[in-house]
């Protein structure tokens, strides 16, 4: 199979990369990094496949060079790269670990040195355990800890990146892992999750700050986003998708860029909001340069018959799905780079920062033959060169991932990667779907 475009196909300084998270790839037991939420929630029985953890991953602490140059060879022109806290400030605040800041450093210039432009995001995720200790993300401090981490950071690095990120996805950092449970630090709790929905916001905002105040532009967050449907027609599924919509799209839009939560969310959670919360919309609001997309599927909702908030529940779609059984949607794609161009961003840059799929890949004979991975980044990409011709300013793709890695509560069962990683030997092979974008870019 082939990639149904070409670079001409796409406007003059269109940015196509890869994206990678540090805790998903580098392996945390080396370089002086510290205990994250993840090493400690991976080692809680239950919560990852085997017990699976990322302790070390693909080793890309050791092999970064080479899959650098995996990137070159493929014709990318940008790499998203994520920071770890753990690894810098290994206790979270106070003491700065050296090693982790040369290690940042290093790959940083080794993309500049390769001419790949450096996209640094912040956090992926990767809490100090030492800050999971003091409340995490329910503690207003850490807004404040981490504004201290994004300086000491990019004091190092942030005169050489191309662009910066503070989050990926606070949908993430604070639902899925705050009320649903399924991410580190694994609670589910309805006040917890609402204050860490707002605190990572204000975070995001102090970050933006901070990164300000050293000269830099080009900042901006990256949110996910999920195409939310109702599974009928009847007036409770609707409110099901209404409210799903809420939560995980509107919500961090609304606080970023209007100042405001939505309506319909906050009237089920202000109680457990911090008091006096609005005096923070200034702080959230600070002025960004871009946002960042990821999406990946839509979701059926319909009325779980709980009567509690947030009242919904998934139904499984009559569409193909890929190994993390998520539907191939790339109309919602087109939805998102246009609605929130529209709705909330008004004309800023937008990236598709993560677009990918999981499957099961085998290596037979040094080949993988992932076509399905080719036929969903050519369903994807032609939704995005819709959206540009629909007058939506979508400045780059980047393809989630670069290499099979660490899939946090799934193990390393679900491969994501355009490059095969065997995880007893290491060894990289590049799958089809790199040789037809490779061919695609040339």
């Amino acid at each position: 199979m082939t990639i149904n475009f070409k670079r001409s196909d796409f406007p003059d300084n269109f940015e196509f990369g890869a994206a990678t998270s540090a805790y998903q790839i580098e392996g945390s037991d080396f370089g002086g990094c510290g205990r994250s939420q993840w090493d400690d929630f991976a080692a809680t029985p239950g919560n990852v496949i085997r017990g699976e953890n990322g302790a070390r991953a693909c080793d890309h602490y050791h092999q970064w060079a080479n899959d650098l140059d995996l990137i070159k060879a493929c014709g990318l022109d940008s790499y998203r790269f994520s920071t770890s806290w753990a690894r810098v400030m290994p206790e979270g605040r106070g003491q700065v670990n050296q090693q982790g800041l040369d290690y940042y450093e290093q790959l940083v210039d080794g993309l500049l040195e390769r001419n790949i432009k450096p996209y640094a995001t912040l956090y992926h995720w990767e809490l100090p355990s030492a800050l999971l200790d003091l409340g995490g993300w329910r503690n207003p401090d850490i807004a404040d800890w981490f504004a201290d981490f994004t300086e000491v950071v990019m004091q190092r690095i942030g005169d050489r990146v191309e662009a910066a990120a503070t989050f990926n996805e606070p949908w993430c950092i604070a639902w899925l892992s705050h009320f649903m449970g399924i991410h580190a630090p694994g609670v589910r709790d309805i006040r917890a999750a609402t204050r860490a929905m707002h605190h990572v916001l204000v975070a995001h905002g102090k970050s933006i700050q901070t990164m300000r105040g050293l000269g830099m532009d080009n900042l901006g967050v990256v949110m996910n986003f999920e195409y939310a449907q109702a599974a009928d027609d009847t007036p409770e599924s609707e409110r099901a998708a209404q409210l799903y919509d809420g939560i995980y799209n509107r919500w961090f839009l609304g606080g970023v860029f209007k100042q405001a939560y939505p309506a319909d969310i906050l009237a089920e959670v202000e109680q457990y909001l911090p008091f006096n919360y609005q005096d923070d919309f200034p702080t959230i609001a600070a002025p960004v340069d871009w946002l960042g997309v990821n999406y990946y599927t839509r979701k059926l909702l319909t009325d779980d018959g709980s009567g509690l908030f947030p009242y919904y529940k998934e139904v499984t779609g009559p569409l193909p799905k890929t190994a993390m059984e998520w539907e191939v949607y790339p109309q919602g794609l087109h939805h998102f780079l246009t609605w929130a161009n529209k709705e909330y961003t008004n004309g800023l840059p937008i990236y598709i920062t993560e677009n990918g799929m999981a499957s099961y890949d085998d290596v037979k004979d040094g080949e993988v033959a992932d076509d399905m991975r080719i036929d969903y980044l050519n369903q994807h990409f032609a939704a995005a060169k819709q959206a540009i011709a629909d007058g939506s300013p979508i400045k780059g793709y980047f393809i989630w991932s670069l290499l099979d890695n660490y899939e946090w509560s799934l193990g390393y069962d679900k491969r994501f990667g355009m490059i095969h990683v065997d995880f007893d030997t290491l060894k990289r092979t590049p799958k089809n779907s790199y040789l037809a974008l490779q061919k695609a870019l040339a």
